[in-house]
């Protein structure tokens, strides 16, 4: 009889996904990325270990979005203060800081707990093609 494993902090074994988002749907690609910074993607998996791979998501400028989404959803930002409430269109903030707008984006799907913030510190957004984790993903790249 087999007896399903559970693995341990030692036990894990990290990998780096280059993820290219040129001519991506942003949507789809975030799920994507979500699922390999939570590790689902492995049969190792385990809900209460951070046991997700590295992820580098390059050309994230590039995404490209379905409907009216650029001129039409909205972010709002609000300081504590009253009367500080700010917003921005998606196309301002793909602009501007497109890093942040994925950082958002994988960050609503991941758990709210101090498990979550953990696999969101192995996300790396870069809005251009270069990026400087050349030596860590010479060893494996998905493309899928």
């Amino acid at each position: 009889m087999n007896l399903t494993s559970t693995l341990k902090k030692n036990d894990i074994q990290r990998d780096w996904i280059v993820l290219d988002a040129k001519d991506e749907i942003f949507g789809r690609l975030i799920t994507k990325t979500a699922i390999y910074l939570r590790g689902k993607h492995k049969p190792s998996y385990t809900p209460n270990v951070d046991c997700g791979d590295f992820v580098v998501i390059i050309n994230a400028k590039e995404v490209k979005f379905s409907g009216l989404k650029l001129n039409s959803k909205e972010y709002f930002t609000h300081s504590g203060y009253f009367g500080s409430t700010k917003s921005k269109t998606l196309a301002e903030m793909l602009e501007k800081s497109p890093e942040k707008l994925f950082r958002l984006a994988v960050r609503g799907m991941l758990p709210k707990t101090k498990l979550g913030k953990a696999m969101i510190g192995k996300l790396k957004v870069y809005s251009g093609s270069e990026h400087p984790h050349t030596a860590q993903t010479n060893k494996k790249s998905k493309k899928d």
